[in-house]
């Protein structure tokens, strides 16, 4: 028979866990907690689509839209900041278009996240920004992680960019692309003539 002393040396009995510890697990658990749903990014798309299909499409007044349902159901559960940069009429450059909460970097250079899910035409995820170097652009020192998705037109063009930052690591994953690129979907019903907006 075994005693807590043989035990202990063997490993096979618990440590109380610090405060550090219980700290770090709960902060781990409440992360869990507050991650988007299926559900809560489907009831999201629901009242998108409601709302849509009750009057004309019209670019800003659905980017708008969209910011919107997202911060109102996701505000600081991860999401930090979440709007679009619309392509400028050079396109050289993103201009900063409907946003949430705080002001950001405008006009955006085609470099960071938002010019790389521009330039190829694919959503990017970066789990961890401070792990990035060259070509990212901080616009707020608090962002953990950012999720970009291109926004195409009717002719599979981009004329846009949908941002997400969050204050946490590795706050976006598959799970959050798919969602997000079902809403911005509805945006190739409209039709683009040139760089800078949707006519």
């Amino acid at each position: 028979m075994r005693t807590a002393a043989g035990l202990e040396k063997s490993g096979m009995m618990d440590r109380p866990e610090t405060d550090d510890g219980i700290q770090k697990r709960l902060e781990e658990r409440d992360a869990l907690l507050k991650r988007p749903s299926r559900a809560r990014y489907d009831k999201v798309h629901a009242r998108l689509e409601q709302k849509w299909r009750r009057r004309e499409l019209k670019a800003e007044r659905m980017m708008r839209e969209v910011v919107d349902e997202l911060w109102d159901h996701f505000a600081d559960n991860p999401y930090s900041w979440c709007g679009f940069y619309v392509l400028s009429p050079s396109g050289q450059d993103l201009m900063l278009g409907p946003h949430r909460d705080k002001p950001a970097c405008s006009p955006l250079s085609l470099q960071g996240a938002c010019g790389r899910a521009l330039r190829e035409g694919k959503p990017v995820v970066f789990p961890d920004v401070k792990a990035l170097s060259e070509g990212y652009i901080e616009c707020h020192p608090d962002t953990a992680s950012e999720i970009a998705l291109p926004v195409f037109d009717a002719h599979g063009k981009v004329w846009a960019v949908f941002d997400v930052d969050s204050r946490n690591k590795s706050a976006f994953d598959d799970m959050d692309q798919r969602w997000l690129e079902r809403i911005l979907k509805h945006f190739q019903s409209l039709a683009k003539s040139e760089p800078g907006g949707l006519r």
